[in-house]
């Protein structure tokens, strides 16, 4: 018999032997019904593993994310088979799950959306079949044997060999294998909706110097109804599309003559961008940080000496000086800082040193992964790094914490946390000692139990140079976003000789913590766009009142009105155009202005204004004074 302990801690006795299907039957028929894998021993392993000693065991379903991209990876298997039975001189190379579905690029393949149909048709087929996965092990004499007519299984199977990795294959049924690492759901008949979604062009190994192929994306649920409620969804991002709202609010905007993925952002753009700066910069202010501005370039020394050269030397802008110097545009801050921090003798009288600073950093993306906000160029970061003694982590660590809460529950955002851990197989790509990684792994575990925050853990997710707590927000349709992180670092630290002189008169070695809250504007805008479907809160909103005139007597009186509200320190505009007061109203609501106040005859005689909202809800008469208090105070409790 061996012992099989659950994620709560359970425990339960098995024969040796025993497989997570198995396992999962046991506990319920639903869980049988719904097993897709499991994780034994934090390996992902297909449900008929057998497992023949004690083990930690997980039974991953589609509610897990590794479930779903084990179910997404497993629907794109089933488009190759299809492909294969189709278009029998087509050659499959990749196919991997990713985050809203799945894709799988093909040589010697020329589709149409117009040939989707006819596609699913084939892979409906296959599901039905309802054909058993198995996973072999074969030497590369055998992936010669039976797939070396495709050139790409060949040469991804000499890369795996050469690291040393299992040539591992995957069968549907008797007639399609496929190299691939799995795991994958036992039977076909498990995928019950999916959906072709679109096409495009993508390079081998995005190699622009490599074969074109054609990329296939679709997406895959287990049920018809989740596959109807996701293209739901679909149509009201579309709606919120940060892209399309840029534009219709005039926010931001891409060049041609600039580049791609070069954000150019115009007046009302940048009092968006500048309303969130300040605000973290104000709790930043309040918890001690101070400003520091740092140049856009460096030596390559300065990352040859924090590691970040031999890390990131490929995503690097570089440039060569006319006296034959190379220089980096910086795609970070921190090392820079490092060097504000050594430039003194510091006491402990002096600790912690916290240091702010919004500023771009540069990483050369490929341009087929730019998009819109989301991935750009030039990255502006709120960037905060603390250096501090031992005994002051964890204060400084909360501090960091606070302002996170803060920030995003003011919009509405609901956090949950990660703790993305180091992979120790490979911990020759990490810096600093094994010591190091487990003190601050622990670390970190002790903060979230303090603060009764339950975290997934994530290996491989680290930082090079330390863990690091994730913070993933869900907006207002439920989707998850990776934003504010915090990291301890002690290898930079050592890189860098960064120490202190202690109460003994010794040199101690200080600790570093990475604080990004926004991480980059960029993409915290293009989240937060589509989060609130561009209506902003009034305290952040570019465009906060508008008046609208019903006739140019009332003009003056509409410009005493903007005057009164702009010393109150509100953004107002004034629409005094010979247009219908319909007309004038309908524009002011797209351009999702908090408030419209409207001033005719009988609003100037008065000396008031007519109040109604971008919903078209009616407020009705208003003294200006009043208008003007409650606006202010709206802004100031940043609700």
């Amino acid at each position: 018999m061996i012992t099989i302990t659950f994620p709560d801690g359970a425990k339960k006795e098995f024969q040796a032997g025993v497989t997570p299907f198995d396992i999962a039957k046991s506990i319920g028929r639903s869980l049988g019904d719904k097993a897709l894998a499991a994780n034994v021993n934090s390996r992902t392993v297909d449900l008929f593993h057998k497992i023949e000693k004690n083990s930690a065991v997980q039974i991953l379903t589609f509610d897990d994310p590794l479930g779903k991209e084990i179910f997404r990876h497993s629907t794109a298997h089933i488009l190759a088979h299809a492909i294969q039975e189709l278009y029998p001189n087509a050659k499959n190379t990749i196919g991997p799950a990713v985050e809203e579905g799945f894709y799988y690029d093909f040589d010697n393949l020329s589709l149409t959306p117009a040939d989707f149909q006819s596609i699913e048709k084939k892979m409906a087929e296959i599901v039905s079949r309802n054909l058993p996965t198995r996973r072999e092990i074969w030497t590369l004499a055998q992936v010669k044997k039976h797939l070396g007519k495709n050139q790409y299984k060949q040469e991804l199977a000499e890369e795996f060999q050469r690291k040393g990795s299992e040539l591992t294959v995957y069968w549907q049924g008797d007639s399609f294998v496929d190299l691939c690492e799995g795991p994958h759901v036992p039977f076909t008949g498990m995928i019950k909706a999916f959906k072709l979604t679109k096409l495009a062009g993508a390079y081998w190994k995005g190699d622009s110097k490599n074969q074109q192929l054609t990329r296939v994306y679709g997406v895959s649920f287990p049920s018809a109804t989740e596959l109807e409620k996701h293209f739901t969804l679909q149509e009201e991002i579309s709606k919120r599309d940060h892209r399309k709202i840029g534009k219709e609010q005039d926010l931001f905007l891409f060049s041609e003559l600039v580049g791609p993925g070069l954000p150019l952002w115009t007046p009302k753009g940048t009092i968006l961008r500048m309303q969130l700066d300040n605000f973290i910069w104000k709790l930043r202010s309040e918890r001690g940080y101070q400003q520091v501005t740092i140049p856009h370039l460096t030596k390559k020394e300065l990352y040859m000496t924090s590691g970040h050269w031999k890390k990131f030397s490929n995503d690097l802008f570089k440039i060569n000086t006319r006296d034959g110097h190379e220089f980096a545009m910086k795609p970070m801050n921190c090392p820079h800082h490092t060097q504000i921090f050594a430039h003194l003798p510091r006491s402990y009288r002096d600790m912690p040193q916290r240091y702010a600073e919004t500023t771009m950093v540069y990483r050369d993306e490929q341009t087929g992964e730019l998009g819109g906000l989301s991935r750009v160029l030039c990255i502006t970061q709120d960037d905060a790094h603390v250096f501090c003694r031992e005994s002051q982590v964890k204060e400084e660590a909360f501090k960091i914490w606070d302002i996170v809460n803060i920030f995003y529950g003011t919009f509405g955002f609901q956090l949950k946390a990660r703790l993305s851990l180091h992979d120790p197989t490979q911990f020759e790509k990490y810096v600093g000692t094994k010591e190091m990684w487990t003190r601050a792994e622990n670390q970190l575990r002790e903060f979230l139990s303090e603060r009764k925050v339950e975290a997934t853990e994530a290996i491989g997710e680290a930082a090079f140079y330390g863990p690091k707590i994730d913070f993933i927000a869900s907006d207002s349709l439920g989707r998850q976003w990776q934003v504010a992180t915090i990291q301890i670092d002690r290898s930079m630290p050592e890189s860098f000789d960064l120490s202190c002189t202690n109460e003994q008169n010794n040199k101690e070695r200080i600790v570093m913590l990475h604080a990004a809250i926004m991480g980059s504007i960029e993409r915290f805008l293009s989240v937060l766009i589509e989060h609130v479907a561009g209506k902003f809160p009034l305290w952040l909103n570019p465009v906060q009142v508008k008046i609208v005139t019903i006739n140019d007597n009332v003009v003056p009186y509409a410009k005493e009105v903007m005057q009164r509200l702009s010393r109150a320190n509100l953004r107002v505009d004034l629409d005094d155009r010979a247009l219908t007061l319909g007309k004038k109203i309908r524009e002011a609501q797209l351009e999702q202005v908090n408030y419209i106040l409207v001033i005719g005859e009988e609003e100037m005689k008065n000396k008031t204004v007519n109040v109604r909202t971008r919903d078209n809800k009616v407020e009705g008469t208003s003294q200006v004074l009043e208008f003007m208090q409650k606006s202010v105070q709206e802004v100031e409790e940043k609700r």
